[in-house]
């Protein structure tokens, strides 16, 4: 099939088979004569499991090493699951960092009048980002706006 059919039997972008392809997270495509891409069921059963593991947040990296264990058929699932709990524990750590984010956002829109004025505390906390590195709880350095 060709890289259309290969993308649509995937659920995977012919942009991103090729880029998988480029970094060698899947192998490269059999060609036609042409020069046309080529892809087996194989193929497709192998994009389906590098966009399943991206589903579930997996790093192309990542995904190499989950597809390397898939092929190896002496392989411990102890490091299958090594690699899904440090993807757990990875997952955790960027909602706290999203939930931070988002409770820093409403604090700063808590502390803005949103009315016509031109005085506002959050473009003046973007503006004053590079001023000092911080994470979240930019509360304490808001004037009235």
């Amino acid at each position: 099939m060709n890289i259309g059919d290969a993308a649509k039997a995937s659920g995977v972008s012919a942009k991103m088979i090729r880029y998988y392809e480029e970094t060698g997270l899947i192998p490269a495509a059999a060609r036609t004569e042409a020069g046309y891409r080529v892809y087996s069921e194989q193929d497709v059963h192998r994009l389906r499991f590098v966009r399943r593991a991206r589903d579930l947040g997996f790093s192309v990296e990542g995904i190499g090493e989950l597809l390397g264990l898939w092929g190896d058929r002496s392989r411990q699932s102890a490091d299958v699951k090594r690699l899904a709990l440090a993807q757990v524990s990875d997952l955790r750590r960027r909602i706290r960092e999203l939930e931070e984010m988002a409770d820093t956002l409403e604090t700063l829109a808590r502390h803005c009048h949103g009315d016509d004025r031109p005085d506002c505390p959050i473009l003046r906390d973007l503006a004053e980002a590079d001023a000092e590195p911080r994470r979240s709880g930019a509360s304490g350095r808001f004037g009235t706006g």
